[in-house]
Formats: structure tokens, sequence, C-alpha cells
């Protein structure tokens, strides 16, 4: 026993001599610290289930993976275990819309799959790959998951680098100006005030951390939902992998699955929202200059408009409108009574649009500056200063608008310009940018919701959330009208608040290109009520580059022609004719084409649909089409091909699969193949797709100008079934969000001796008109009789061979019988 005892002692002082062996006191400490690497997940060795939430760790850090839709999972990554708290600007609220999942176990990996994807986890390093229903991978990791620890901030910069194939393709990514597909690109998200910016310039104003990737006919989603300078790599460093990775944040990425890339756009919204319905009017054209001053000049561009009868909606008023450039604030020299202005403005159809920037002028005989500083409202520094920053009204301060505080205070400031008749505010500077310094230093501190941060978090999200604000606020103020919002910068979700337009572009052929990409990108991207700025902001467009970019903008969701003060002036009529009537016939048609226009709008807000469609997105298994950046459809109904040279008389135009007709010519084409179109000044290349209906205004000089009292339906024979939708509703309030609307639902069917059109409604709202006036194009037999709801209809012919009666708006079906 004794013995025992004295061996037991023993062996004991023997591992304590051992111990202190083993530990050394250092002259210098910092010697036993490990170097900062790069850190991979190791081997997973446990999973765990809790509802739609999975979690796989290796003993130190954690996967969570979480179930969102049959075809939407979510991955995130916590280096040692913890996660950050939940909370997204992008995503409102992420709801758990799969019923059927499971977790499934093997000898060499774990498996999260719906009815539609798998989400694999291998055991032997961690990778994570996606694969289909048929067990066809989509994604797959090239490398573990990894980070590395940011010393000087705290947190990681996060990486994930998956797998590019030879043909795989990449869209989206917001506003870069470069070419449409993304393959061999590196870019970055940083927002930025890039004034002229140049072909493959970036960042530039908006960060959209989402593309698509399309590889072998099927296409995905990643959603990099990660506010901090985040960078992309599509193959540029090794044509092998691509990347994706921030300086900071979670390592959280949403894989959206297609198989078509409109699906993955459409879940893509259905995470971050779409636009709400605009005001009608806000479809109209749009003119804007820095700046229209003082009051006389207003109204003399306004009485331009009307003097040479070319339509438009908007005009507006850049800083020099202000006192001092305050927000807030009138110039009672240039604008001595403002309330009268825009009160006859508005009698004359004219909607009144004014800028407002977030740099508050530090002065305390203002009063925005001195209530916002009285409630802390502005941005302060890592050590308690304000941050301070010169832009145009000299030093000034800046809210943080990521406080839901200050939001509701910068919403209300908005009631004087409301009372005022103000209908729409355009946000700028929001970036944001700071004269000199570029942007706000990192060190400055955001509320961020409740969840803190600093610059490095909120940059940005800061244009979005200053942009939320003002919506919100005008929303508020203007009871159950439709406010119109425009930022300039962004992130995703941005969408829900407000349309874009692409900055401050150049007056150039190459910038008429770039325009036309930039605004399919955005709609792919998620924000489809953007456009440029007509004419180029700085330098001087000729007569030709002037009204091609109308002939572009015709079909842009949002028209508005701008430019800089140092420039010459760029009204519709500046340049004389021969231009002047081409560009006011072009936004006539813009005018005239409203009810589609609309209807495609609300076939983005309840449905998801991107309002521009590219090529690609609707023939996405030809591997040419990942390279055409030219053509697109407005709606699927209406292709578009710019001309984008000067001095072109042709040009070659690709047409999709199926049966198009020219809608100058009426010429019937077969699609699938490209063909060459005449490209005449007065006209671009217009096709309209076989059995659409396409419904048509009178032309008005401004939204509401007239009572609408006969809607015309372009009724496009075709001998295969289409559908066509037309949407109603009273054009400036909110009363769709309660039902009230009219969804109508049109099919085309032709046969060699019988057109049929079938009509459907939904929805509680009346139109105030009572009849159609249908115009029957391309119907390949003379009718001997049309029938309306079995009654014969009188009918004509026109020069066109069109077939032209009118019948009531409530038929249920029309027959045109041989």
């Amino acid at each position: 026993m004794e013995e025992n005892i004295l061996n037991q002692e023993l062996i004991a002082n023997k591992l304590i001599e051992e111990e202190e062996e083993e530990f050394h006191h250092l002259n210098n400490p910092a010697d036993g610290i490990k170097p900062i690497i790069k850190k991979y997940l190791g081997v997973p060795n446990h999973a765990d289930q809790q509802e739609n939430k999975f979690y796989f760790t290796d003993g130190d850090a954690k996967v969570e993976v979480v179930v969102i839709t049959d075809e939407i999972i979510r991955v995130r990554l916590a280096p040692h275990g913890v996660f950050l708290e939940e909370f997204s600007y992008a995503v409102p609220k992420l709801e758990q819309k799969a019923t059927v999942f499971a977790l499934y176990e093997s000898e060499t990996e774990f498996r999260v799959s719906t009815s539609v994807v798998n989400c694999h986890i291998r055991k032997e390093d961690f990778f994570i790959s996606f694969s289909d229903s048929q067990d066809h991978i989509t994604s797959a990791d090239a490398v573990p998951m990894h980070w590395e620890e940011n010393v000087k901030f705290g947190g990681y910069y996060v990486y994930c680098t998956k797998t590019c194939h030879t043909e795989e393709s990449f869209f989206g990514l917001g506003d870069k100006p470069t070419e449409f597909n993304l393959r061999g690109k590196r870019l970055k998200n940083w927002n930025t005030d890039a004034y002229s910016f140049a072909w493959n310039q970036d960042p530039l104003y908006r960060s959209i951390p989402f593309y698509i990737s399309l590889n072998e006919g099927i296409a995905h989603g990643i959603f990099f939902d990660n506010t901090f300078k985040a960078h992309f790599d599509f193959g540029a460093e090794d044509p092998t992998k691509t990347s994706f990775w921030a300086d900071g944040g979670e390592l959280q990425y949403y894989y959206i699955h297609g198989p078509h890339m409109m699906d993955v756009v459409k879940s893509y919204h259905l995470l971050t929202g779409t636009h709400p319905m605009p005001p009608l009017w806000a479809l109209g054209y749009h003119q804007c200059r820095w700046s229209y001053y003082p009051e006389a000049k207003v109204k003399k561009i306004a009485n331009g408009f009307r003097e040479n009868k070319i339509p438009c909606d908007g005009i507006y008023l850049d800083i020099d409108y202000m006192d001092g450039y305050r927000c807030f604030t009138w110039n009672r020299k240039y604008f001595p009574d403002p309330k009268k202005m825009i009160k006859e403005l508005t009698a004359d159809g004219f909607k009144t649009v004014v800028i407002i920037d977030p740099g508050i002028r530090v002065d305390d005989n203002y009063s925005v500056f001195k209530e916002g500083k009285e409630k802390r409202y502005f941005c302060r520094r890592c050590d308690d200063y304000f941050m301070e920053g010169h832009v145009w009204p000299g030093r000034c301060q800046f809210p943080d608008f990521t406080n839901p505080e200050v939001r509701e205070w910068w919403g209300g400031l908005f009631d004087e310009l409301v009372q005022l008749g103000v209908a729409g505010v355009w946000n700028d500077m929001n970036e944001p940018a700071v004269f000199g310094a570029g942007t706000f230093p990192d060190d400055v501190r955001h509320q961020y919701d409740g969840f803190r941060g600093s610059h490095r978090k909120a940059h940005n999200v800061y244009g979005m959330q200053m942009v939320r604000a003002t919506y919100e606020g005008l929303r508020k103020l203007m009871k159950n009208k439709r406010p119109f919002t425009i930022t300039r910068a962004g992130y995703s979700g941005v969408q829900r608040y407000s349309s874009v337009w692409t900055g401050d572009n150049v007056a150039s052929w190459e910038h008429l290109k770039l325009g036309n990409i930039q605004c399919q990108r955005l709609s792919v991207s998620g924000i489809s009520f953007c456009g440029t700025d007509i004419g180029g902001f700085s330098g001087e467009p000729d007569g030709e580059l002037f009204t091609r970019w109308i002939q572009m903008g015709t079909f842009s969701p949002f028209m508005r022609a701008h430019s800089a003060g140092d420039t010459k002036e760029r009204e519709p009529w500046s340049f004389g004719a021969p231009f002047t009537d081409i560009n006011r016939k072009f936004i006539e048609l813009r005018y005239r084409l409203l009810p589609y226009l609309y209807s495609t709008f609300w076939e983005h807000h309840r449905y998801g649909f991107p309002i521009l469609r590219p090529v690609v997105m609707q023939e996405q298994e030809e591997i040419s089409n990942h390279f055409r950046q030219d053509e697109y459809t407005y709606g699927d109904k209406i292709l578009i091909c710019p001309v984008l040279e000067p001095g072109q008389k042709s040009r070659k135009v690709y047409l999709p699969k199926g049966k198009w007709f020219n809608f100058w010519t009426y010429e019937l084409v077969d699609g699938g193949q490209e063909v060459t179109v005449p490209t005449p000044l007065e006209t671009i290349p217009i096709f309209v797709k076989a059995g659409s209906v396409i419904p048509e205004y009178p032309v008005m000089q401004y939204v509401g100008e007239k009572e609408i009292e006969e809607v015309k339906l372009n009724i496009y024979y075709s001998n295969y079934e289409v559908n066509s939708f037309l949407f109603e509703d009273y054009g400036e309030t909110f009363a769709y969000e309660q039902d009230i609307y009219l969804e109508k639902k049109f099919v085309v069917s032709g046969k060699s001796t019988v057109l049929t059109v079938q009509q459907s409604m939904e929805g509680l709202y009346t139109p105030r008109y009572e009849s159609y006036y249908f115009n029957v194009i391309g119907l390949p037999f003379a009718p001997s009789k049309i029938l309306a709801d079995g009654k014969d209809v009188p009918y004509s012919i026109d020069e066109n061979k069109c077939v032209e009666f009118k019948f009531t708006k409530n038929f249920k079906q029309i027959e045109i019988v041989k």
C-alpha cells in the first residue's frame, strides 16, 4: 500500500517537473505568438439540426446551412464557432418557405436536400458544393472557405473560392462599366463618386454583391450579403477559379438555384424585394440640368416643351435652388415664391423633382443643422469628434442614416417641400462623397439599427439608408400618393425605396454603349427602375448622338436627359432639324406605349421579373448569346437594338427563336438568327413578338392631360398560343396594395382560317374608358367576318393590310374568320 502511494507521488512529481520544463518565462512574450496566416476549414466531424438550420463543425470553426426555399440555401461561416447577430439591410425578413428538407449522412459526406437542390459537405476536407435534383453539380468549392484575422480592426478577412469551368459565364454585380459577361474580370464593391467614369473603371456608385453563373445551360446565383468592401474574381487570376471575399464581416452567401436565369433573378427578388409601383408620370420623360435657375429659366424650359409639342412630365431643380446649398431651403433671389411656381408648373402638367444631398452645412443659424446637432444625429469619429467634410455647402456634418431615429427625423424634414407641391426627390452625393477625401474615414461610427459598426461596415449601405429615409418620409407625408425617389448610391435591396441612374457619364458613343450594358446589368441585378443621363452629363454631344440616346432612352425604364452646367443646353429641341422631329417622335412613342411599360413594371413588382431582359436570359443554352450585349427586350414582347455607332446606316440584330414583326414595317421575320436591319437616323431596330397584344394610349403632352376614352390594342398574329397582360389601376395611389387594380390576360391563338383573342380579368379596379380600338397586324388571310362575343362587328382594312375595329373593353372572345 505504502509502496503504491510512493510510486504515485513519484509519477506526479515527474509530471510537474516536465510541465515546468515546458514552461519558460520569455524576455519578449511576442515570440510565442503564432504568425497571422489564412486559416482554412478542417475536417467536419459533427452535424446538428435545428429546424431549417444545420450546423457543421471541425471542432473550432462552425458552418451554418439554412434552407430558405426549395431553391435557396444560405451558407454562413463562424471562424471560432460564434456567429454574428442576424441582421441584413438587404434581406428585411428571412422567411422559411421550403416545407420538405432533410439531412443525410454517408461515409463521404453530409447532405442537406430540398426537392430541388442539394448542399453537399464533404467529410474529407469541408468542401461545400451544390447539385440539382438530378445530382448534377452546379457549384463547388475549389478550396475550403477560409479567413484571416484583421489585427488593425478586429474580425476577419473572409474568402470563398469556387471552381470555374471553361465555358462558364457570369452576369450581374450592378453597374459595372464593362462587358456584360463578367468572365475574366476582377471587380470591387465600394460605393464611389466616379465623375466622368471610363470603360472598365471600378468601383462606381453602387455595391450589388449578386451575380449569376451560367454553365452547361444551367444558371445559379450567388448573393454575397456582406456590406464591407468586397471583391470578386471571375477567373481573372486563375481561369479555373472564381472567388469572392470581403475586408470584414461574415462569410455569408446565398446559393440560388435556377435552372433558368429568370428563376434566379425572381428568387433574388424574393429575398431583397422589388420596386414599389411608381406613379405613372414617373415613366414619362424627365428633363434635368445642373441647374435650371432662376425661376424664369425653369418656366422657359417648361414652355419650350409645350410650344414644341414634346411630351414631358418631370422637371428637376439641382443644387442652385437652395440657399447656399443648404438642404431643405430655397434661394429666394432665384425662386421668390416656390409654391406659386410649382403650382403653375403643375397646372401645365409638370411634376417638380428637387435634389437633396446628405451634407448639412455647419451653421448654428440653420435650423436643420441646429436640430441635428442638438439631437446628436450626425456621424461621429471613433474619439467622438463629429465627422466633418467639405461638399457643396462648405463645411458639413452628415446624418447617420443607419439610425432609425435619424431616418424618422430626416423623413419629416420633407414636410415643407411636400406642402409646396414637390412630387419627387433626387438623392445625390450619398456614396457618401466628400471633396478631397473621397468619402468618410474608416473610423466613423454608425448605429446600424442597433447592431453598431464603423464606416467600413456602413459605407456601402449609407446611400441606401438615406433614400430609404427619404422614401419612407415622403410616403408618410404624401398620404396615399406614391412618391418618386431616385438615388445615386445603393446596396442590394435599394430597389425597395428608389430608382437609380448610372451616374455622371460622358457625351460619347462609348458611353452610349456603356449605358446600354449598365441598364441591362442593373436590371438582372435586381434594380430594374434604371436609366442613364441621356446625352451624357459631361462633354458635348452632337445632334446625332443625342438623338440616338433619346431612342435608347425611350426603352429605358427611367428616361431622363441631364447635363452639367458647363455644357451647352441639351433639351430635345436644342439641335434643330431634323433632330427635334425625331426626338419628338420617340418621346411620343414612349407615351403611346405607357400602358405596356406600366404593365411590365407590374410584372416586376408583383412577380419579380426584370424589366430589361438581355438575349442570354431568353436563350441561355446558346453559348454565342453569352456575349451579346446590344439587344434586349423590354418586358418579354418588344425587342430593342439601339444604334451605337455614328453614321450607321444598318446593323445586325439577333432575334431569339420564334417569330417577330418589324415594328416599323410589319414584316414577319423568323427568329433564331441574325438579321440585317436598316438604321436611318429616324429609326432604330424594334421588333414585336408574334402573338403579342401591345396596348397603346393616345399621345399626351403629360400623363393625365386627357381622359383616356379608348385604349388601342395592337394584336400581332401568331399561329401558336401567346399570352399577354395589361395592368390598370389609379396610377398614383397605393390602392393596388389593397388589390384595387385590374389584371387582364389576353390569349392570342391563330390558325390558317381563324384568329382567336380571349380576355380574362381579375381585380377590383374599373377603368373609365369603355372600348378598345383593335389593330390586327400580320393576318395571313382576308377576313370575311369578325365575331365579338358572338356578335358581328364592322371592320376596315388599312393600307398596311391591318384589320381595324372597335368593341367593348369587357369582351371575352374575338374571332376573326377567313
